[in-house]
């Protein structure tokens, strides 16, 4: 009796459904990785190449100190009124007794607008709720009131959060609407059963579910808002010294910009923005164990 080779072990080779990840991974590489890593080296190079702490610890003079508090400042604010106007959106179309044709409107809306940004945006508000905007016109012709006179400059701080907000609601529409929507029925009918109110199921059912999805997207939007450089840059201009325009003045080439020093306010920010992300990560793996 003879023995029977072995068989022969087929090669293994890469699917060529792998191939189409190429071009992603090529994109990725060239505008993410390879900028990250010279935002990262350069921010502990002299202008010489050599290594150095010095650019820092210039992160913590107070001019640049002011401006990080108030791009937080304005992250939170806008984080903030944009997860309670989204919220409130999203349960009035998936909870409450909205007509269900008003959703797809909604999330096509929300998925638009929550990438509309930069120039464009800009415009629009200053169009709009500028000096010779058409509301601000409008507002002061036929009732009398004067947005100026009150107080109110789409140039200031309030007026950047306004502008962040045209894409932070959507953005917060987009992501808490899979979680309203992984709320069971059966839940709030044990509520009722058991004698709770609406109002002691959201706050003693609902809302804690739901808790960890909200914090997490608004550690989302806070990094969105936190990272905008073109819509601030392009609104404000140099009349609210936030990060990112701080950062381009050092960037640009002028004649007291440091490049390098520039290097280390991206570092900051890509910092700051990696730990709401993470964050926002983490609260999200959490709410969706409730949620499957």
């Amino acid at each position: 009796m003879t023995d029977t080779p072995p068989p022969v072990t087929a090669r293994r080779r890469l699917p060529l459904t792998w191939l189409g990840l190429l071009p992603f991974g090529l994109f990725i590489a060239l505008f993410l990785i390879a900028p990250t890593m010279k935002i990262v080296i350069g921010a502990f190079q002299t202008p010489e190449g050599g290594f150095t702490l010095d650019n820092i610890r210039g992160l913590f003079t107070t001019s640049i100190l002011n401006s990080y508090w108030i791009s937080i400042k304005i992250s939170v604010a806008s984080s903030a009124i944009g997860c309670l106007i989204g919220f409130l959106m999203a349960a009035a179309v998936v909870l409450g007794g909205l007509p269900k044709v008003i959703r797809s409107p909604l999330m096509t809306f929300s998925g638009v607008a929550s990438n509309f940004a930069g120039v464009p945006l800009a415009f629009a508000f200053l169009a709009t709720l500028g000096p010779l905007g058409l509301v601000t016109v409008f507002l002061r012709t036929e009732f009398g009131i004067n947005l100026r006179a009150m107080g109110f400059n789409i140039l200031s701080f309030w007026g950047l959060t306004i502008t962040y907000l045209f894409f932070q609601i959507p953005l917060m529409i987009l992501i808490i609407t899979p979680a309203l929507e992984g709320l069971r029925r059966d839940w709030r009918e044990a509520a009722e059963c058991l004698g709770a109110s609406a109002v002691q199921y959201w706050r003693m059912v609902a809302l804690p579910i739901l808790f960890p999805a909200i914090l997490g997207t608004f550690a989302l939007l806070f990094a969105n808002a936190f990272g905008a450089v073109a819509t601030a840059i392009a609104l404000t201009g140099s009349s609210l010294n936030i990060v990112p325009i701080m950062l381009f003045a050092q960037i640009r080439g002028d004649v007291l910009g440091n490049p390098h020093l520039g290097y280390a306010m991206a570092f900051g920010m890509i910092v700051v923005t990696g730990v709401a992300n993470v964050v926002y990560i983490w609260l999200r793996v959490r709410s969706e164990r409730w949620l499957k």
